[in-house]
């Protein structure tokens, strides 16, 4: 994962993106899965980690969950229900290419289209050759507007517009049109092409087209200035410039636009009905970030996000049958939150490959 100091930047790249499959038979053999608890509670466990939860669910049924770590820093609040929401961060692109792919193969949006079309006058020179395929795959050139130091992480008053990321962005040295380069960036530009296209915002678009379809009764979009996330759920810190955690539990949205808030049970039915070609139409399901299947052999793959005070992953059978989803609430700078993620993975291969 990739931090900074600023609550624009989100979460570093997905180590690697859901595999696309196909329904499970009707037959569908037993699974056989580790212990969700113990997984959980090893987890929480890593230096950095306030609590951590963790659910498991096959077929779209839940077969076990986890929680360990405390709701507050210090051992207080007691632990955090499994089912809670949390932030998923990064994953939120995932959901943004869906939509723009889903309007490609409705004919209102074309690959092909030029920014500079699409976006008249938005991002300025280059913007004529940066096709919307190189924004959803990150090789447009254009630097993540994080990177330029102007967002707060503990700002939660200034209400950014796109257009001031974007602006943000282009005074940055821009970088080479094809080839990969992370950026945020791209997904704020995907957003506006999404609210341009359909004439509706982001966060009505993600519900009609993705959150009342697929019953993701507890998902939304948070999008203000000064967003906390709804019902029971832990608390994330961050280190302020005095190295004291502050919790982040608010979080500017408009500067940190990746910003489903999601639960275990939701967020694993979107990559279920996205493995079984539910969402994208099939011509069109490569265009999405290419699947990396790294764990149990080669079978399931992972998606993961972060911001300030959290770290969330979810794992996915290539078939599409299993998804663990976990997050992790931290108390550290996210530049030294490597070791929670791969203490993420090792938790998810207890679960999801036993015996290996």
């Amino acid at each position: 994962m990739r931090r900074g100091k600023t609550a624009g930047l989100a979460a570093g790249v997905a180590c690697a993106m859901l595999a696309f499959g196909v329904p499970a038979p009707a037959a569908a053999e037993p699974v056989k899965l580790g212990d969700v608890q113990q997984a959980i509670s090893g987890l929480a466990r890593i230096d950095g980690v306030v609590g951590a939860i963790g659910e498991v669910y096959v077929d779209g049924k839940r077969m076990g969950r986890g929680t360990a770590g405390s709701r507050l820093l210090g051992g207080k609040g007691g632990r955090i229900p499994s089912g809670s929401r949390y932030r998923i961060a990064s994953q939120t692109k995932l959901m943004e290419a869906v939509v723009v792919l889903q309007l490609v193969g409705e004919g209102k949006l074309s690959l092909d289209d030029k920014l500079g079309d699409v976006l008249p006058g938005v991002y300025g020179d280059g913007a004529e050759k940066i096709a919307v395929r190189d924004l959803i795959r990150h090789t447009s050139g254009i630097p993540d507007f994080a990177e330029s130091g102007k967002f707060d992480v503990f700002d939660f008053t200034t209400a950014y517009k796109p257009i001031d990321l974007v602006r943000a962005a282009r005074a940055l040295p821009q970088g080479e049109l094809g080839k990969y380069r992370y950026s945020t960036t791209n997904y704020v530009l995907l957003g506006m092409i999404i609210e341009k296209v359909t004439g509706h915002d982001r966060a009505a678009e993600f519900q009609r087209r993705l959150f009342a379809p697929l019953g993701m009764k507890h998902t939304y979009l948070a999008t203000k200035v000064s967003d906390r996330i709804r019902g029971p759920h832990g608390h994330g810190y961050h280190p302020d410039a005095q190295g004291r955690p502050r919790d982040v539990d608010r979080l500017n949205a408009t500067s940190a636009p990746e910003g489903a808030i999601s639960t275990a049970h939701d967020v694993s039915a979107f990559y279920r009905a996205l493995s079984h070609g539910k969402l994208v139409p099939e011509d069109l399901q490569r265009q999405l970030p290419r699947p990396f299947p790294n764990l149990c052999g080669g079978t399931v793959s992972s998606a993961s996000g972060g911001l300030p005070g959290i770290s969330s992953t979810t794992f996915s059978s290539t078939d599409g049958r299993i998804q663990f989803a976990i997050a992790a609430t931290l108390k550290i700078d996210n530049e030294k939150a490597m070791a929670v993620g791969d203490a993420t993975t090792k938790a998810a291969e207890a679960v999801l490959c036993p015996g290996r």
